[in-house]
Formats: C-alpha cells, structure tokens, sequence
C-alpha cells in the first residue's frame, strides 16, 4: 500500500507540472483576449490550418475566447502549427529538470498524436488539454487508458504498464523524497494488475480499466487533480 500511495503522490506532482507544459506557457485562459478582428483564428502565418473555432467549440469544453487565448501560445511557440516529438520532449524536459522526461514524454506525445502522424496539431492539443482539465472522470480515464496502451491494440499488458511507470520514475529523478526503491516500478505494476486483470488473462481491458479505476479511492482521488485549475 506504500508503493502505491508513493506512486499516487509521484503521478499528482508529475499531474501539476504537465499541465504547465500543456498550456504552453499561456496567459490564463479565458482572460485579457481582445474581441476585435483576432476573433477568428490567425490562419495565414502557419503551415498547418486548424479547425474553424466553431468546430472545435463543439469537441472540447473550452470557449471561443478559451481557444483563440490556447491558439495564441501554442502558435507562439510552434509557428508551424504542429509539434514534433523532438520539440515536445524539448518542452517537456524543461520543467522535470532533476530527471530524465525523454520516455515518458515520448509516451505522452504517442497519447495526443491521435492520427499517428508524427505531429501534434492544435485540434489534438485542444482536444486532449479539454479532456484533461474538464472532463468526466469517465473520460479521464479513458485517456489515460490510451496512454498505457502503449501499441493501441486496445488492452494494457504488464510490459506496457511498466514502461509507463519506469518512465515516470526516471522523470521524477532521484531526488523523489521518499527515496524509491529500485524495485518499487515492478511491485507498483504487480498490484495493479492483481486489481485490474479480472480474467487472469494477462491483459487489461479498457472496460476492466475502467470498473477498477471507479471502484478505487485512491485512482479516482488522482483523477480530480485537473478539476478546477482554471
């Protein structure tokens, strides 16, 4: 039970930082954005053109104003409307500086890539910031199912699981108080799937995923954290 709320704790501090990085250094959302001609979309100075604001107002629980606040800071730091893994890595790495983020952010940048074309798009942005920030624990969820799969087949093996949580380990660094030991990524892995694999078939399922994650305090305690924040 230690691991695991030492795990749970880790996830929340790694939670906070990323939704640093996921704002892209933006002003607040929804404050001090002007409604005079910027009220549609700046579209002539990038490569990549995203979807019209009325769309993307239908798909996420942000406002116009919300969107056009996001699309001005992530225009500014990726003017060609798309972010490569390089780059992301790059932005990532900068807020966990005591370790390594290079996998983890690798992981994370696979979960936005929604199309699988090496890119993040301001829709793939936008699409997952909205369900990190304001959506249903269901949906969380869901979204962090598909982070752990990491090959998108549909089902969370051991090995997948425990790439994810070394990952976040190396990330945090060795300066995690209270220090952790080497072993701790497998035993938290181990717990998990005693909990989740209800069949003993060796994989999780997304509806397994989900019946687990809702039943367990804890999960759905970590879940909350992006509730509110803005």
């Amino acid at each position: 039970m230690g691991t695991m709320m030492s795990s749970l704790k880790m996830q929340r501090k790694i939670n906070c930082r990323r939704q640093k990085v996921l704002t892209f250094r933006t002003s607040e959302i929804g404050h001090n954005v002007s409604d005079s001609s910027e009220s549609d979309l700046e579209l002539s100075t990038v490569r990549h053109q995203p979807e019209g604001l009325e769309q993307l107002q239908a798909v996420t629980k942000f406002t116009k104003k919300e969107l056009q606040s996001l699309y001005r800071g992530f225009k500014n730091e990726c003017p060609s409307g798309l972010v490569d893994e390089e780059t992301f890595k790059l932005i990532y790495s900068q807020f966990f500086p005591q370790g390594d983020a290079t996998m983890y952010a690798h992981f994370l940048f696979n979960a936005f890539d929604m199309d699988r074309v090496g890119a993040i798009r301001f829709e793939d942005f936008v699409v997952g910031l909205s369900i990190l920030l304001r959506g249903t624990v269901h949906e969380k969820l869901k979204w962090a199912f598909n982070l752990y799969d990491i090959n998108k087949d549909g089902y969370i093996t051991k090995e997948e699981m425990l790439a994810i949580m070394k990952s976040i380990y190396d990330m945090m660094g060795r300066y995690t108080y209270p220090m952790l030991r080497d072993d701790a990524p497998i035993e938290h892995v181990e717990r998990f799937f005693q909990k989740m694999d209800r069949n003993h078939d060796g994989v999780v399922t997304i509806d397994e995923f989900l019946e687990t994650c809702q039943k367990d305090e804890n999960i759905m305690k970590s879940m909350q954290l992006f509730e509110n924040v803005i």
